[in-house]
């Protein structure tokens, strides 16, 4: 599993412009079954998703394609973890293979 934290680079007039794109980005992950959740920082400095990936060049190959990233408004901060503790709920999310 991978946790990405996104931290703006650019103002969010910029953000807005790729706003769409983005969220394109995140619904074909979610369809893939990559994505279990994403959502904005509270403030709104970014935004952060859980990515279910195989190992880490996956979760980059993810990642590099989300517009945000190729138009440099974001830095993607990207933390490998293995969950050996959870609810029920999310055991069935994370053990879906």
């Amino acid at each position: 599993m991978f946790f990405f934290s996104l931290t703006y680079k650019k103002p969010l007039t910029e953000v807005q412009k790729f706003l769409s794109d983005h969220n394109q980005y995140l619904d074909k992950f979610y369809k893939e079954g990559k994505f279990v959740f994403s959502g904005r920082k509270n403030p709104r400095i970014g935004g952060v998703i859980l990515c279910k990936a195989a190992n880490l060049k996956e979760a980059e190959n993810i990642y590099h394609n989300d517009p945000f990233y190729k138009e440099k408004i974001v830095n993607y901060d990207v933390i490998e973890f293995q969950p050996t503790k959870s609810n029920a709920i999310f055991k069935q999310i994370i053990n879906d293979k």
